[in-house]
Protein backbone atom coordinates (compact mmCIF):
# COMPACT_ATOMS: atom_id res chain seq x y z
CA UNK A 1 0.00 0.00 0.00
CA UNK A 2 2.75 2.43 0.84
CA UNK A 3 4.39 1.84 -2.52
CA UNK A 4 1.12 2.80 -4.22
CA UNK A 5 0.29 5.75 -1.94
CA UNK A 6 3.67 7.43 -2.49
CA UNK A 7 3.13 8.22 -6.19
CA UNK A 8 -0.51 9.17 -5.48
CA UNK A 9 0.47 11.66 -2.74
CA UNK A 10 3.27 13.02 -4.90
CA UNK A 11 0.79 13.59 -7.71
CA UNK A 12 -1.52 15.48 -5.33
CA UNK A 13 1.37 17.68 -4.20
CA UNK A 14 2.32 18.47 -7.79
CA UNK A 15 -1.31 19.24 -8.67
CA UNK A 16 -1.69 21.50 -5.65
CA UNK A 17 1.52 23.31 -6.51
CA UNK A 18 0.32 23.87 -10.06
CA UNK A 19 -2.99 25.23 -8.76
CA UNK A 20 -1.32 27.57 -6.29
CA UNK A 21 1.09 28.81 -8.96
CA UNK A 22 -1.77 29.40 -11.37
CA UNK A 23 -3.71 31.25 -8.68
CA UNK A 24 -0.70 33.40 -7.84
CA UNK A 25 -0.26 34.17 -11.53
CA UNK A 26 -3.90 35.18 -11.86
CA UNK A 27 -3.48 37.59 -8.95
CA UNK A 28 -0.37 39.26 -10.32
CA UNK A 29 -1.03 42.88 -11.30
CA UNK A 30 -0.91 43.93 -14.94
CA UNK A 31 2.58 44.46 -16.26
CA UNK A 32 4.29 42.05 -13.85
CA UNK A 33 5.50 38.56 -14.68
CA UNK A 34 8.30 36.42 -13.29
CA UNK A 35 10.62 37.87 -15.91
CA UNK A 36 9.59 41.48 -16.50
CA UNK A 37 8.07 44.76 -15.39
CA UNK A 38 6.17 46.64 -18.08
CA UNK A 39 6.07 50.36 -17.31
CA UNK A 40 5.40 53.46 -19.39
CA UNK A 41 4.91 57.19 -19.70
CA UNK A 42 3.91 60.03 -22.01
CA UNK A 43 6.20 62.82 -23.19
CA UNK A 44 6.20 65.63 -25.77
CA UNK A 45 8.47 64.12 -28.41
CA UNK A 46 7.10 66.60 -30.94
CA UNK A 47 5.51 70.05 -30.78
CA UNK A 48 6.11 73.17 -28.70
CA UNK A 49 7.65 71.32 -25.75
CA UNK A 50 9.67 68.74 -27.71
CA UNK A 51 12.88 70.08 -26.16
CA UNK A 52 12.02 67.73 -23.27
CA UNK A 53 12.32 64.66 -25.50
CA UNK A 54 15.72 63.65 -24.02
CA UNK A 55 14.09 62.80 -20.67
CA UNK A 56 12.56 59.41 -21.60
CA UNK A 57 15.74 58.57 -23.51
CA UNK A 58 17.81 59.17 -20.38
CA UNK A 59 15.41 56.92 -18.49
CA UNK A 60 15.73 54.24 -21.16
CA UNK A 61 19.52 54.35 -20.97
CA UNK A 62 19.47 53.67 -17.23
CA UNK A 63 16.85 50.92 -17.54
CA UNK A 64 18.94 49.28 -20.26
CA UNK A 65 21.97 49.44 -17.96
CA UNK A 66 19.99 47.78 -15.16
CA UNK A 67 18.69 45.09 -17.52
CA UNK A 68 22.24 44.29 -18.68
CA UNK A 69 24.18 44.32 -15.41
CA UNK A 70 23.96 41.83 -12.57
CA UNK A 71 22.87 43.20 -9.21
CA UNK A 72 24.01 42.15 -5.76
CA UNK A 73 21.59 39.23 -6.07
CA UNK A 74 23.54 38.08 -9.18
CA UNK A 75 20.45 38.63 -11.31
CA UNK A 76 19.96 41.01 -14.21
CA UNK A 77 17.25 43.64 -14.06
CA UNK A 78 15.30 44.18 -10.85
CA UNK A 79 15.35 40.91 -8.89
CA UNK A 80 15.54 39.03 -12.18
CA UNK A 81 12.80 41.02 -13.90
CA UNK A 82 13.70 42.98 -17.02
CA UNK A 83 12.29 46.50 -17.30
CA UNK A 84 10.22 47.01 -20.44
CA UNK A 85 9.93 50.79 -20.96
CA UNK A 86 7.16 52.04 -23.23
CA UNK A 87 6.68 55.75 -23.86
CA UNK A 88 4.53 57.64 -26.32
CA UNK A 89 4.39 61.13 -27.78
CA UNK A 90 1.56 63.35 -26.56
CA UNK A 91 2.82 66.59 -28.10
CA UNK A 92 2.16 68.36 -24.77
CA UNK A 93 -1.55 68.14 -25.62
CA UNK A 94 -3.79 66.95 -22.74
CA UNK A 95 -6.21 65.25 -25.15
CA UNK A 96 -3.33 63.24 -26.60
CA UNK A 97 -2.05 62.47 -23.10
CA UNK A 98 -5.43 60.97 -22.20
CA UNK A 99 -5.48 58.86 -25.34
CA UNK A 100 -1.93 57.59 -25.00
CA UNK A 101 -2.38 56.93 -21.28
CA UNK A 102 -5.42 54.77 -21.99
CA UNK A 103 -3.33 52.88 -24.54
CA UNK A 104 -0.62 52.22 -21.97
CA UNK A 105 -3.12 51.06 -19.35
CA UNK A 106 -5.68 49.20 -21.42
CA UNK A 107 -3.60 47.84 -24.31
CA UNK A 108 -0.03 47.63 -23.04
CA UNK A 109 -1.20 46.63 -19.55
CA UNK A 110 1.54 48.57 -17.78
CA UNK A 111 2.26 48.03 -14.11
CA UNK A 112 2.68 51.75 -13.51
CA UNK A 113 3.33 55.06 -15.24
CA UNK A 114 6.52 56.98 -14.52
CA UNK A 115 7.79 60.43 -15.39
CA UNK A 116 4.86 61.65 -17.52
CA UNK A 117 5.65 65.23 -18.49
CA UNK A 118 3.70 68.46 -18.29
CA UNK A 119 1.39 70.06 -15.75
CA UNK A 120 -1.82 70.21 -17.77
CA UNK A 121 -1.13 66.96 -19.69
CA UNK A 122 -0.70 65.06 -16.42
CA UNK A 123 -3.65 66.80 -14.78
CA UNK A 124 -5.78 65.35 -17.56
CA UNK A 125 -5.19 61.75 -16.43
CA UNK A 126 -5.01 62.01 -12.63
CA UNK A 127 -8.64 60.98 -12.10
CA UNK A 128 -8.51 58.20 -14.69
CA UNK A 129 -5.42 56.62 -13.15
CA UNK A 130 -6.44 56.99 -9.51
CA UNK A 131 -9.91 55.56 -10.17
CA UNK A 132 -8.21 52.49 -11.63
CA UNK A 133 -5.49 52.46 -8.96
CA UNK A 134 -2.73 52.68 -11.55
CA UNK A 135 0.35 54.41 -10.07
CA UNK A 136 1.20 57.77 -11.69
CA UNK A 137 4.61 58.27 -10.17
CA UNK A 138 7.42 60.82 -10.41
CA UNK A 139 5.56 63.02 -12.89
CA UNK A 140 7.88 65.44 -14.68
CA UNK A 141 6.29 68.60 -13.38
CA UNK A 142 6.72 70.56 -10.21
CA UNK A 143 3.08 71.62 -9.97
CA UNK A 144 2.31 71.55 -6.26
CA UNK A 145 -0.93 69.60 -6.63
CA UNK A 146 0.84 66.42 -7.72
CA UNK A 147 2.29 66.11 -4.23
CA UNK A 148 -0.07 68.17 -2.09
CA UNK A 149 -3.20 66.18 -3.09
CA UNK A 150 -1.79 62.84 -1.99
CA UNK A 151 -4.75 62.04 0.29
CA UNK A 152 -7.20 62.69 -2.55
CA UNK A 153 -5.07 61.11 -5.29
CA UNK A 154 -2.95 58.52 -3.46
CA UNK A 155 -1.65 56.89 -6.66
CA UNK A 156 -0.07 60.14 -7.91
CA UNK A 157 3.23 61.63 -6.77
CA UNK A 158 5.72 64.14 -8.14
CA UNK A 159 9.50 64.03 -7.98
CA UNK A 160 11.27 67.32 -8.57
CA UNK A 161 11.01 70.38 -6.28
CA UNK A 162 7.60 71.97 -6.65
CA UNK A 163 7.15 75.21 -8.57
CA UNK A 164 5.48 77.07 -5.72
CA UNK A 165 8.45 76.34 -3.45
CA UNK A 166 10.88 77.35 -6.17
CA UNK A 167 8.99 80.59 -6.73
CA UNK A 168 9.09 81.17 -2.98
CA UNK A 169 12.88 80.87 -3.03
CA UNK A 170 13.10 83.56 -5.71
CA UNK A 171 10.77 85.79 -3.73
CA UNK A 172 12.78 85.42 -0.54
CA UNK A 173 16.01 86.10 -2.39
CA UNK A 174 14.55 89.21 -4.05
CA UNK A 175 13.15 90.54 -0.77
CA UNK A 176 16.49 90.08 0.97
CA UNK A 177 18.79 91.29 -1.81
CA UNK A 178 16.68 93.68 -3.88
CA UNK A 179 14.22 95.11 -1.34
CA UNK A 180 13.51 98.26 -3.36
CA UNK A 181 13.68 96.93 -6.92
CA UNK A 182 10.58 96.78 -9.10
CA UNK A 183 9.78 93.36 -10.53
CA UNK A 184 8.04 92.45 -13.78
CA UNK A 185 6.89 88.88 -14.41
CA UNK A 186 6.32 87.12 -17.72
CA UNK A 187 4.68 83.76 -17.11
CA UNK A 188 3.05 80.87 -18.90
CA UNK A 189 -0.66 81.44 -18.40
CA UNK A 190 -1.55 78.00 -17.05
CA UNK A 191 -1.18 76.09 -13.79
CA UNK A 192 2.56 75.77 -14.42
CA UNK A 193 3.28 79.48 -14.69
CA UNK A 194 0.73 80.50 -12.07
CA UNK A 195 2.35 78.15 -9.52
CA UNK A 196 5.61 80.03 -9.93
CA UNK A 197 3.94 83.43 -9.74
CA UNK A 198 2.07 82.49 -6.56
CA UNK A 199 5.31 81.21 -5.03
CA UNK A 200 7.14 84.43 -5.93
CA UNK A 201 4.46 86.47 -4.18
CA UNK A 202 4.61 84.19 -1.17
CA UNK A 203 8.37 84.54 -0.88
CA UNK A 204 8.27 88.32 -1.24
CA UNK A 205 5.99 88.54 1.78
CA UNK A 206 5.59 92.19 2.73
CA UNK A 207 7.42 93.13 -0.47
CA UNK A 208 4.73 91.75 -2.80
CA UNK A 209 4.00 95.26 -4.04
CA UNK A 210 7.45 95.21 -5.68
CA UNK A 211 5.75 93.23 -8.46
CA UNK A 212 4.51 96.12 -10.59
CA UNK A 213 3.46 94.23 -13.72
CA UNK A 214 2.64 90.66 -14.78
CA UNK A 215 2.22 89.43 -18.35
CA UNK A 216 0.90 86.02 -19.32
CA UNK A 217 1.31 84.06 -22.55
CA UNK A 218 0.03 80.77 -23.96
CA UNK A 219 2.54 77.97 -24.49
CA UNK A 220 1.48 77.88 -28.15
CA UNK A 221 2.08 81.61 -28.73
CA UNK A 222 4.73 82.27 -31.35
CA UNK A 223 5.68 85.69 -29.99
CA UNK A 224 6.05 87.35 -26.60
CA UNK A 225 6.98 90.76 -28.03
CA UNK A 226 3.86 92.49 -26.73
CA UNK A 227 4.34 91.13 -23.21
CA UNK A 228 8.04 92.01 -23.04
CA UNK A 229 7.33 95.49 -24.45
CA UNK A 230 4.82 96.21 -21.70
CA UNK A 231 7.22 94.95 -19.01
CA UNK A 232 9.97 97.18 -20.41
CA UNK A 233 7.59 100.16 -20.45
CA UNK A 234 6.92 99.58 -16.74
CA UNK A 235 10.59 100.43 -16.02
CA UNK A 236 11.21 97.39 -13.88
CA UNK A 237 14.59 96.51 -12.40
CA UNK A 238 14.01 92.76 -12.35
CA UNK A 239 12.31 90.42 -14.81
CA UNK A 240 11.17 86.97 -13.70
CA UNK A 241 10.70 84.49 -16.55
CA UNK A 242 8.38 81.61 -15.70
CA UNK A 243 7.93 79.55 -18.85
CA UNK A 244 8.90 76.34 -20.59
CA UNK A 245 12.13 76.40 -22.64
CA UNK A 246 10.95 77.62 -26.05
CA UNK A 247 9.09 80.73 -24.81
CA UNK A 248 11.90 81.38 -22.32
CA UNK A 249 14.47 81.45 -25.11
CA UNK A 250 12.07 83.62 -27.11
CA UNK A 251 11.83 86.02 -24.16
CA UNK A 252 15.59 86.48 -24.01
CA UNK A 253 15.70 87.05 -27.78
CA UNK A 254 12.92 89.64 -27.52
CA UNK A 255 14.71 91.40 -24.67
CA UNK A 256 17.78 91.75 -26.88
CA UNK A 257 15.71 92.99 -29.83
CA UNK A 258 14.04 95.62 -27.65
CA UNK A 259 17.33 96.55 -25.95
CA UNK A 260 15.71 95.73 -22.63
CA UNK A 261 18.40 95.20 -19.99
CA UNK A 262 16.97 94.95 -16.47
CA UNK A 263 19.61 94.76 -13.77
CA UNK A 264 18.45 91.30 -12.63
CA UNK A 265 16.88 88.25 -14.30
CA UNK A 266 15.21 85.29 -12.60
CA UNK A 267 14.50 82.21 -14.72
CA UNK A 268 12.72 79.06 -13.57
CA UNK A 269 14.81 75.89 -13.30
CA UNK A 270 12.80 73.99 -15.91
CA UNK A 271 14.29 76.23 -18.61
CA UNK A 272 17.68 76.72 -17.01
CA UNK A 273 19.71 73.80 -18.33
CA UNK A 274 23.02 74.59 -20.03
CA UNK A 275 21.54 73.45 -23.32
CA UNK A 276 18.63 75.88 -23.16
CA UNK A 277 20.77 78.74 -21.93
CA UNK A 278 23.21 78.27 -24.78
CA UNK A 279 20.27 78.52 -27.15
CA UNK A 280 19.26 81.69 -25.33
CA UNK A 281 22.78 83.03 -25.87
CA UNK A 282 22.63 82.14 -29.53
CA UNK A 283 19.29 83.92 -29.95
CA UNK A 284 20.12 86.88 -27.69
CA UNK A 285 23.57 87.84 -26.39
CA UNK A 286 25.76 87.57 -23.32
CA UNK A 287 24.77 91.00 -22.06
CA UNK A 288 21.12 89.88 -21.92
CA UNK A 289 21.64 86.38 -20.53
CA UNK A 290 24.61 86.73 -18.18
CA UNK A 291 23.74 87.13 -14.52
CA UNK A 292 20.46 85.19 -14.74
CA UNK A 293 19.62 83.42 -11.48
CA UNK A 294 17.88 80.06 -11.11
CA UNK A 295 17.97 76.92 -8.93
CA UNK A 296 19.38 73.41 -9.36
CA UNK A 297 19.16 70.08 -7.56
CA UNK A 298 20.92 67.81 -10.08
CA UNK A 299 24.59 67.81 -10.93
CA UNK A 300 25.48 69.72 -14.07
CA UNK A 301 27.15 67.41 -16.63
CA UNK A 302 29.37 70.32 -17.70
CA UNK A 303 30.52 71.24 -14.20
CA UNK A 304 34.20 70.18 -13.86
CA UNK A 305 33.99 69.61 -10.10
CA UNK A 306 31.50 66.77 -10.66
CA UNK A 307 33.44 65.04 -13.43
CA UNK A 308 35.03 62.44 -11.13
CA UNK A 309 32.01 61.67 -8.97
CA UNK A 310 30.64 58.13 -9.14
CA UNK A 311 27.31 59.39 -10.44
CA UNK A 312 28.78 61.42 -13.29
CA UNK A 313 31.15 58.62 -14.30
CA UNK A 314 28.21 56.20 -14.41
CA UNK A 315 26.12 58.69 -16.38
CA UNK A 316 28.74 59.32 -19.04
CA UNK A 317 29.68 55.65 -19.36
CA UNK A 318 26.08 54.53 -19.88
CA UNK A 319 25.28 57.38 -22.27
CA UNK A 320 28.33 56.47 -24.36
CA UNK A 321 27.32 52.80 -24.35
CA UNK A 322 23.57 52.98 -24.95
CA UNK A 323 23.00 56.41 -26.54
CA UNK A 324 26.25 57.20 -28.35
CA UNK A 325 24.65 59.77 -30.66
CA UNK A 326 23.09 61.80 -27.86
CA UNK A 327 24.74 64.86 -26.31
CA UNK A 328 25.71 63.91 -22.74
CA UNK A 329 26.13 67.59 -21.87
CA UNK A 330 22.37 68.06 -22.22
CA UNK A 331 21.21 67.95 -18.61
CA UNK A 332 17.80 66.54 -19.55
CA UNK A 333 19.39 63.16 -20.26
CA UNK A 334 20.83 63.24 -16.75
CA UNK A 335 17.42 64.30 -15.40
CA UNK A 336 15.93 61.19 -17.01
CA UNK A 337 18.65 58.94 -15.65
CA UNK A 338 18.29 60.39 -12.15
CA UNK A 339 14.55 59.76 -12.23
CA UNK A 340 15.06 56.22 -13.53
CA UNK A 341 17.40 55.53 -10.61
CA UNK A 342 14.55 56.16 -8.18
CA UNK A 343 12.15 54.12 -10.33
CA UNK A 344 14.47 51.13 -10.06
CA UNK A 345 14.78 51.61 -6.30
CA UNK A 346 11.04 51.49 -5.66
CA UNK A 347 10.49 48.60 -8.10
CA UNK A 348 12.94 46.65 -5.97
CA UNK A 349 11.27 47.74 -2.74
CA UNK A 350 7.93 46.44 -4.03
CA UNK A 351 9.26 42.99 -3.12
CA UNK A 352 9.27 39.51 -4.62
CA UNK A 353 5.53 39.64 -5.21
CA UNK A 354 5.03 43.25 -6.26
CA UNK A 355 1.64 44.92 -6.32
CA UNK A 356 0.62 48.44 -7.22
CA UNK A 357 -0.18 49.15 -3.59
CA UNK A 358 3.30 48.01 -2.51
CA UNK A 359 4.84 50.19 -5.20
CA UNK A 360 2.97 53.27 -4.01
CA UNK A 361 3.92 52.47 -0.41
CA UNK A 362 7.57 52.37 -1.45
CA UNK A 363 7.18 55.74 -3.21
CA UNK A 364 5.73 57.20 -0.01
CA UNK A 365 8.62 55.89 2.10
CA UNK A 366 11.76 56.85 0.21
CA UNK A 367 14.95 57.73 2.06
CA UNK A 368 18.21 57.59 0.16
CA UNK A 369 20.78 59.55 -1.79
CA UNK A 370 20.48 59.65 -5.58
CA UNK A 371 23.98 59.62 -7.14
CA UNK A 372 22.98 62.20 -9.74
CA UNK A 373 21.81 64.95 -7.38
CA UNK A 374 23.92 67.79 -5.99
CA UNK A 375 25.79 66.49 -2.92
CA UNK A 376 23.66 66.90 0.18
CA UNK A 377 20.32 66.62 -1.60
CA UNK A 378 18.22 63.76 -0.22
CA UNK A 379 15.40 61.75 -1.75
CA UNK A 380 12.92 61.45 1.07
CA UNK A 381 9.18 61.01 1.50
CA UNK A 382 6.87 60.01 4.31
CA UNK A 383 3.10 59.77 4.80
CA UNK A 384 3.20 63.37 6.05
CA UNK A 385 5.78 64.67 3.54
CA UNK A 386 4.99 63.71 -0.06
CA UNK A 387 7.68 65.84 -1.74
CA UNK A 388 10.62 63.60 -2.84
CA UNK A 389 13.08 66.44 -3.55
CA UNK A 390 12.89 69.73 -1.67
CA UNK A 391 16.49 70.96 -1.48
CA UNK A 392 18.09 73.14 -4.15
CA UNK A 393 21.01 75.50 -4.67
CA UNK A 394 20.87 78.92 -6.23
CA UNK A 395 22.85 79.18 -9.47
CA UNK A 396 23.99 82.14 -11.58
CA UNK A 397 24.68 82.00 -15.33
CA UNK A 398 27.91 83.61 -16.46
CA UNK A 399 30.04 83.20 -19.58
CA UNK A 400 28.28 80.14 -20.92
CA UNK A 401 27.76 78.09 -17.77
CA UNK A 402 25.96 77.97 -14.45
CA UNK A 403 27.75 78.46 -11.15
CA UNK A 404 26.35 77.39 -7.79
CA UNK A 405 26.36 79.83 -4.91
CA UNK A 406 25.15 79.66 -1.33
CA UNK A 407 24.08 76.58 0.60
CA UNK A 408 21.24 74.12 0.09
CA UNK A 409 17.85 75.73 0.68
CA UNK A 410 14.18 74.82 0.52
CA UNK A 411 11.18 76.95 -0.32
CA UNK A 412 9.06 74.83 2.02
CA UNK A 413 10.99 75.68 5.16
CA UNK A 414 14.13 74.14 6.55
CA UNK A 415 17.12 73.04 4.50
Amino acid sequence: MRMRLGPFVAALVVAATVCVTALAGSQAPPGVTKTKFVIGGTFPLTGAASSYAPIPVGMKVYFTHINARRGTDKKRGVSGRQIVWKYYDDGYNPANTAQQTRKLVEEDKVFALFGGLGTEPQQAVVDYLNQRKVPQLFVSTGATEFDANYSQDPYTIGWQPDYFAEGTIYGKYAAANWPDKKIGVIYQNDSYGKNYLDGLRNGLGSKQSNITTTEGFAVTDTSVAAQVSRIKAANVDVIAIFGTPTPTIRTYATMKALKFRPSEVLVNSVSATDTFMKLALANADAATVNGSISTAYLMDPQEPKYANTAGMKLYRAQMAKWAPNADPNNGLYLYGMAKAYDVVKILGLAGKNPTRAKLVYAARHMNWVNPFTIPGVKIKTSPSDPFPISQVKLIRFQDGRWNEFGSLISGRGGT
